[in-house]
């Protein structure tokens, strides 16, 4: 899934107007952050394998540090520590970042094969299988992120005309990424994986912008 986590950052905003969109972003999106390094070093495996599933053509031979719902628990734990310290933040702020580091592997259970690990080291693998159909993935990400971003239109209004045009870019910019991730060719290279998994890092930068042109909305 990919918008389809950009979808939980944007809601989120509703719940948690205090805390920055880029800070939302960044933990929704923690676990494919932290894994193009892990796959770079050694640490962690993935393969081209066309025609793996209708949606992508990787497999995910390995990803107990990023991907596994025991390391994201501690992930949370250390991403919403880590927050509470920098930012004196109430408990709900801080609960919705650690929540939104967990949200990524259930999101991530629902759409792929079954490779999402319980524990770094246990031989538990589970996955609902949602991209072996692009029709219905394409239903469930793009209504998930539809929602996501009618949610945080709803929780902030823009201040400026950078507010504005800044937000609209950044949907359709995350649209088109993730178009040319279906329906275009498969990468090259574990390593050009790497590098784009390592550009997610540009878009959490565009959120804290992005959240520097728009104000929580009175009701």
């Amino acid at each position: 899934m990919f918008i389809g986590h950009f979808a939980l950052g944007f809601a989120a905003k509703k719940a948690a107007p205090a805390v920055s969109l880029g800070t939302l972003f960044l933990a929704c999106q923690l676990a494919d952050l932290v894994w193009p390094t892990l796959v770079l070093l050694g640490l962690e495996i993935v393969e081209i394998t066309p025609g793996a599933t209708a949606v992508t053509p990787l497999t995910f031979v390995s990803y107990p540090y990023s991907h596994s719902l025991v390391a994201l628990l501690v992930w949370a734990a250390a991403a919403s520590g880590l927050y509470a310290v920098l930012h004196r933040a109430g408990t709900a702020a801080i609960a919705m970042v650690a929540a939104l580091v967990v949200s990524h592997w259930v999101l991530d259970v629902i759409t792929h094969a079954p490779d999402m690990p319980l524990t770094p080291g246990g031989d538990t693998r589970l996955g609902l299988g949602l991209w072996y159909s692009l029709p219905g993935t394409l239903v469930v990400e793009t209504a998930l992120f539809a929602a996501g971003v009618w949610l945080y239109t709803r929780a902030t209004v823009a201040r400026d005309r950078a507010g504005t045009w800044g937000l609209w870019s950044l949907v359709a910019f995350l649209a088109i990424i993730y178009a040319a991730n279906l329906f275009g060719p498969p990468p090259p290279s574990v390593q050009a994986i790497a590098g784009a998994g390592h550009a997610i890092w540009l878009l959490i930068l565009w959120g804290y912008w992005l959240d520097r042109h728009r104000v929580p909305r009175i009701a």
